[in-house]
């Protein structure tokens, strides 16, 4: 049994997504204003984001309950957090000269931490493909 196709890969993945949303969901809600005076992003793209994370920390929690998650579940929360870590690549890149190097760093650790969240959990849903077809196979 290969890592992608074990039982426990993506559940692992989304508890991971869910840890890492809800700590930076709560970090930007609690501290937002004071994130954006030492970040030198808008206080009001922090709050908001954070608000959007903590309803996403409880969908990836109820998906890593599920065994398995639903297909199109895994598929639309990786396809979800490749969006997630363009835009924060896009907003690296526009962000202009008011942006200090915290922000430049918090922006990168987003894309980084959401474009591995995509590529693992676009794995696990490969893997449990090639599982299924293996199974079928025997």
């Amino acid at each position: 049994m290969s890592l992608a196709t074990s039982p426990h890969f993506l559940p692992a993945v989304f508890a991971t997504d869910t840890a890492g949303s809800l700590a930076v969901g709560l970090a930007q809600l609690a501290g937002g204003a004071a994130l954006a005076a030492h970040t030198g992003l808008d206080a009001q793209l922090l709050l908001a984001s954070g608000a959007f994370l903590l309803p996403y920390a409880a969908l990836t929690g109820w998906a890593a309950t599920r065994r398995p998650a639903p297909r199109g579940l895994v598929a639309f929360l990786a396809i979800g957090n490749l969006g997630w870590a363009l835009g924060a690549f896009a907003l690296l890149a526009t962000a202009g000269a008011g942006t200090t190097v915290w922000g430049q760093a918090l922006l990168v650790l987003h894309g980084v931490f959401t474009l591995a969240m995509a590529d693992l959990q676009w794995f696990g849903l490969r893997g449990r493909r090639a599982g299924a077809a293996g199974h079928a196979a025997a």
